[in-house]
């Protein structure tokens, strides 16, 4: 649902008072989201986000960012989205202390969990947006089916399920897990 006609920047996003909802800005519209997912949502999230930063953190690769951290991905006008979870690259980031902002680049791996309320459409250009952008590995984690779609471009898509191997290469080389661990 767009709630604003007006074109608003990434910098009055991050600067808006809290009202309790949540929003993304694409092309310079603020969306409100749909209202928090539920527990398995969240914890296939979770499990995504233990899992890639506690290989991160092992392997000094970069940084792992929890759900809702916005990344700016597009300017004038802005889009700012927020994945479940995201890892980047050590060499991509700022020196020294974390901006306080947006990143204004896409992370270079994420991973989307798809809530019943979502629609195939919406998710794929959701994964498109985020290839634009530059992120080089998309996980689309599905916990009705509990499998993941591993998209490394718009047309190269792996399906992983069971105790099939998610791997995180290229972009976090050696990281692979039984894509089973992200629904337990």
């Amino acid at each position: 649902m767009t709630t604003s006609a007006k074109l608003m920047t990434a910098d009055e996003l991050l600067n808006m008072p809290d009202d309790g909802r949540r929003y993304e800005l694409i092309d310079g519209e603020l969306i409100e989201l749909p209202p928090p997912p539920g527990f398995l949502h969240g914890s296939v999230a979770g499990n995504a986000y233990w899992e890639l930063r506690d290989f991160a953190r092992r392997s000094g690769a970069g940084r792992v960012l929890a759900a809702e951290t916005g990344f700016k991905i597009s300017s004038e006008p802005d889009t700012v989205r927020a994945p479940d979870a995201a890892f980047v690259a050590a060499e991509r980031l700022p020196d020294g202390d974390p901006p306080e902002g947006y990143l204004p680049f896409a992370p270079d791996l994420l991973v989307e969990v798809v809530s019943p309320s979502d629609r195939a459409r919406e998710v794929r250009e959701k994964v498109h947006r985020w290839l634009d952008a530059g992120a080089r590995l998309v996980w689309v984690a599905y916990p009705s089916t509990k499998s993941v779609a591993v998209h490394r471009s718009k047309t190269d898509v792996t399906i992983v399920e069971g105790e099939q191997p998610l791997s995180g290469d290229p972009v976090l080389e050696g990281f692979s897990i039984p894509v089973s661990r992200l629904f337990d």
